[in-house]
């Protein structure tokens, strides 16, 4: 395979990646397209810098997607803006990219060999951190590059660094001839500066953006439809003498396509194009300041708007002249925009600035809802500022099908941050702040009452979306004094929910940090300590968890809290059973099984009556079948499907012990698939070694093999050591030993190594083909269909394998056609296709198979 020709467009076969969906068409911007596609070709780093609002992150996402077939190992693109400190970049860039590990090694390790694109966005409130993990990136490998966002260049050796400047505007400097094509004449002037006849109306777009990345001189212009006909271009009498009338101008283009989205029949015509060019000069051409402009449209006339923003920048040149002229010019706009807005509207912009990652309605009600607006009002207010293009809408494909929690709202970045320097100056930031934490506070408690039932895989789903909130509000917590009590609150009622979050050392992150905080000896804390110590046993770090158990157990005799008590009792067993200490860990968990269920602690009933019964199993107990039994019919009947899954693993290890093994195997696939529904990584672990047992003895070797490699790179990717797993290590120590009695050390090694080479999806996928081995080169072949997606992923890959278009889809389905898109991108970016087709003849072989 070739080196990527980013300069002239060649590809390779396939792209993959996490892009997101492009939501309006994209304007201009052929020169620094062209200009970044050199430089990325050219090295390794590109760093895209310029003031707030010029299109930073718009300008790499379409860079990234123009360029993503050159990159056969995915372009990753990990978000930095809801990031407060460094100590999670790592793990955020891990996340983004799916690397098994969030180490730095671990990082250099997965992308080593690959040919990557990644792309971090705003960065510029982390510039040390971030210039550090780049450098340590691009060690990795030559086949690694890095795109950057941020208001100011990161200092690395090898970086370079693109100015983003604003969209080219009529009679300014930089204006872009138009292209092959283009009437001559498209706006001529009279000495007056009234346009003359010759004025080719400016049209918006014919249809909305297309879901995947465009490319040619057109889409350059405006993706997702026909080229806008003629820009507006020239000079009027405010300008002077200016360039030669065949000129294209991006921001006359911006504006008509964002007017045309909100007045389907406006055109830049002879009536309003001097007012229309007068207005995008006094916006500098800046995108974001265009995009408010054109949301006014609504309610004004362009005349009327230019008036009223020449009156906002004449009480601006009274303030500060320490901005650079384009800062003032978004300010200008921003400002404008916020003094537009209601009382009402304004206190809601403030409010929702406390939330990261975005937020739905119930949080914003719950705390948002001030003397300014009542709590009934907030949805009315908050359409409001969706109208004016203040807040973001969008319908979140993760949360489960029907669910009511599947509408999002955010802010751009700059929006934020505005938001957050009003909230500070009406003296409420501390007020809202509060109110985000014990929102944050309910929804940890609620997901902790609620775990362990039917809603199971709901709450799943909506903590993953609220781990930026949660996030946030651990980090105000443990800043702000007296309020570390509330993260030891938080931080272990998460206990139940922490394993979906791909990893135990996030959690373990924040309690250390809590519990090292200056806090009451009260309950709380007692409750933190043998959570954090149930975390650390799972990175497999016994001697860590040691003291935390000591100390929890000594806490909780002492405030007499049976409760916590038990939860020392109960991780204390497991520390056994992680041991290997077997007959120690029945006793212990039978002890805690019982004190569970005497406080009526379901949940955490559960997990003990599951523990003991992988103690009864490793140990031959005679009960071993029974608790097994148990364990998966009461998850089956509190319909807790992430449990069920538990009860699947831990039954065919029972089965198969028991000489049942194509029982065990087909259960253990059954696990699998719902580990992968719901991001379970540990458990998935669990189920490839588990599966690699079962099939070491049913004579599929190699398989079992890769197999091992594959859960070797899981238990990697979550931070845990199998040599601390006790209860696993001795099982797994035997497996290898007889797969290398049978196959040899050198086809052992190589089977191992190709299983470890394979993705979390692929991985997962495989296990589930049941087909022959892998082959050398395998490891990066598409993946399975059905394995890695949801079921309504299932449902919409059967709609396109029969020929649907997302609108036919859509309205199969009874959803928006914006929601048929984001989960066909979904279903692409899983199984690392890049076209319908590809879906299509996965599925329809699926089928046939």
């Amino acid at each position: 395979m070739t080196e990527p020709d980013m300069a002239t467009g060649a590809t390779t076969p396939r792209a993959t990646g996490n892009l997101p969906v492009e939501l309006t068409s994209f304007v201009g911007r052929r020169q620094e397209l062209t200009e970044a596609r050199r430089l990325l070709c050219a090295g390794r780093l590109l760093t895209l810098s310029g003031v707030g609002g010029v299109g930073k992150t718009r300008l790499a996402l379409r860079l990234a997607a123009e360029t993503a077939r050159s990159f056969p190992h995915g372009v990753w693109l990990a978000d930095l803006a809801p990031l407060a400190a460094g100590e999670l970049l790592g793990e955020t860039v891990a996340q983004a990219i799916g690397c098994p590990r969030n180490d730095l090694e671990g990082l250099r390790e997965h992308l080593r060999g690959r040919r990557t694109l990644l792309v971090l966005d705003n960065c510029e409130h982390l510039l040390p951190e971030c210039a550090a993990l780049v450098g340590e990136l691009l060690a990795a490998g030559p086949g690694v590059r890095i795109l950057t966002t941020s208001r100011q260049p990161l200092h690395v050796a090898g970086e370079s660094v693109l100015e983003v400047p604003p969209l080219t505007v009529p009679g300014a400097p930089g204006t872009v001839p138009a292209p092959a094509g283009t009437a001559p004449g498209a706006l001529e002037t009279v000495p007056d500066g009234r346009p003359g006849p010759a004025l080719t109306p400016v049209p918006g777009p014919a249809s909305a953006a297309a879901p995947g990345p465009a490319s040619g001189p057109a889409a350059d212009a405006a993706s997702g439809g026909p080229e806008v006909a003629a820009a507006v271009a020239g000079t009027d009498a405010e300008a002077g003498p200016g360039p030669a009338p065949e000129v294209l101008s991006e921001a006359v283009s911006l504006f008509a396509d964002r007017v045309t989205a909100v007045l389907p029949d406006f055109t830049v015509d002879a009536g309003n194009s001097v007012a229309v060019t007068r207005l995008c000069r006094r916006l500098d051409g800046i995108p974001l300041a265009i995009e408010l402009a054109a949301v006014r449209m609504r309610v004004l006339s362009v005349e009327q708007i230019l008036d009223r923003l020449n009156d906002r920048f004449r009480l601006l040149t009274q303030g500060s002249r320490g901005a650079m002229p384009r800062q003032r010019t978004l300010r200008a706009l921003v400002d404008w925009s916020y003094d537009l807005c209601t009382p009402a509207e304004r206190a809601l912009w403030q409010g929702l600035s406390v939330f990261s990652g975005g937020w739905d309605l119930e949080a914003a009600q719950r705390v948002c809802a001030s003397d300014e607006i009542a709590g009934a009002a907030v949805s009315d207010v908050l359409t409001e500022l969706v109208d004016k293009s203040i807040v973001i809408r969008r319908e979140d494909a993760a949360m489960p099908p029907g669910d009511g929690y599947g509408v999002r709202y955010d802010m751009l970045e700059t929006l934020r941050q505005y938001g957050e320097e009003r909230l500070a100056e009406s003296g409420r930031r501390t007020a809202l702040r509060l109110r985000h934490r014990d929102w944050c506070r309910e929804l940890a408690e609620r997901a902790e009452a609620e775990w362990f039932g039917e809603h199971q895989m709901r709450w799943l789903a909506r903590l993953r979306l609220e781990q930026a909130n949660v996030r946030a509000t651990l980090e105000f917590c443990l800043s702000e004094p007296g309020q570390a009590w509330a993260a030891l609150e938080i931080g272990a009622a998460m206990w139940s929910h922490r394993l979906s979050w791909t990893s135990p050392s996030e959690g373990h992150h924040w309690l250390e940090r809590a519990l090292a905080a200056e806090t009451p000896a009260g309950s709380e804390r007692a409750k933190a300590l043998w959570v954090d110590a149930w975390l650390v046993l799972l990175r497999g770090d016994a001697a860590a968890a040691r003291p935390l158990l000591e100390e929890c157990r000594a806490l909780s005799e002492r405030l007499g809290d049976e409760a916590q008590l038990a939860g020392a009792v109960h991780i204390t067993g497991f520390a056994a059973l992680l041991a290997g200490a077997f007959p120690r860990a029945f006793t212990l968990l039978e002890e805690a099984l019982e004190r569970r269920r005497a406080l009526g602690h379901r949940g955490h009933a559960w997990v003990a009556l599951l523990q003991l019964a992988m103690a009864a199993v490793f140990m031959n107990s005679p009960r071993s079948s029974a608790l097994c039994e148990e364990v998966l019919e009461t998850a089956r009947r509190e319909r807790a499907e992430w449990s069920v899954s538990y009860g699947l693993w831990i039954v065919a290890l029972d089965r198969w012990r028991r000489g049942d093994a194509q029982a065990a195997a087909a259960m253990m696939r059954d696990a699998i698939r719902v580990k992968v529904r719901c991001h379970d990584h540990l458990g998935l672990a669990q189920c490839l070694e588990g599966l690699a047992w079962i099939l070491t003895g049913e004579g599929a070797r190699p398989r079992a093999a890769e197999l091992l490699g594959a859960a070797h790179m899981v238990w990697r990717s979550i931070g845990t050591s199998l040599s601390g797993l006790g209860h696993l290590a001795g099982l797994h120590d035997r497996c290898e030993e007889l797969l290398r009695r049978g196959l040899g050390d050198e086809e052992f090694t190589a089977g191992f190594l190709r299983g470890s080479e394979l993705t979390l999806d692929a991985a997962a996928a495989y296990a589930l083909e049941g087909g022959p081995p892998l082959d050398a080169g395998d490891a990066e072949q598409e993946p399975g269909v059905a394995a890695v997606l949801t079921r309504r992923e299932r449902e919409i890959a059967e709609l396109v394998a029969r020929g649907l278009s997302n609108r036919q889809i859509a309205e199969t389905l009874v959803i928006a056609q914006r929601t048929a898109e984001n989960h066909v991108e979904n279903i692409l970016r899983k199984l690392g296709f890049t076209s319908r087709a590809q879906i299509v003849r996965a599925w329809n072989t699926r089928q046939a198979g």
